[in-house]
């Protein structure tokens, strides 16, 4: 299965301690999304937002990974799963149940995605426009 990640499962380094089986291909964009954080765990989102985009890993992920991921992110009350199409393959992600406001997350778990961008080779530009409330 395809998975996009666009937070801390950028880490490569976490992710495949997450995650076992998972497999990094590469990065790609997801359009018309802009990045986020917010709830108590001051997390990141993605919610539509026209001509944005949102960069991201794609991973390939088994079956029993989906189930460590569904754990960790709290699926279904935290996250619900969103899928897309990327040049005609099914892509699932995970977007927050709970739209709340802004909150800038902590100091860790910034630099943990700031890791991940460099792992997957991604423009911060994007992580600095979501860390900016709009």
């Amino acid at each position: 299965m395809l998975y996009f990640a666009y937070g801390s499962n950028l880490h490569h380094f976490q992710m495949k301690r997450r995650c076992k089986d998972s497999v990094y291909l590469k990065k790609i964009n997801l359009k018309d999304f802009k990045l986020t954080f917010r709830s108590k765990y001051r997390a990141a989102d993605i919610e539509p937002k026209k001509n944005l985009i949102v960069p991201g890993g794609l991973f390939d992920i088994s079956k029993s990974d989906e189930k460590k991921l569904d754990v960790y992110e709290d699926y279904p009350s935290l996250y619900r799963k969103f899928y897309f199409t990327y040049y005609g393959k099914k892509v699932m992600t995970y977007t927050m149940v709970k739209k709340t406001p802004f909150r800038f997350p902590t100091e860790r778990y910034l630099n943990v995605i700031k890791r991940g961008y460099k792992d997957c080779g991604l423009d911060k530009k994007y992580l600095t426009q979501g860390l900016i409330p709009r």
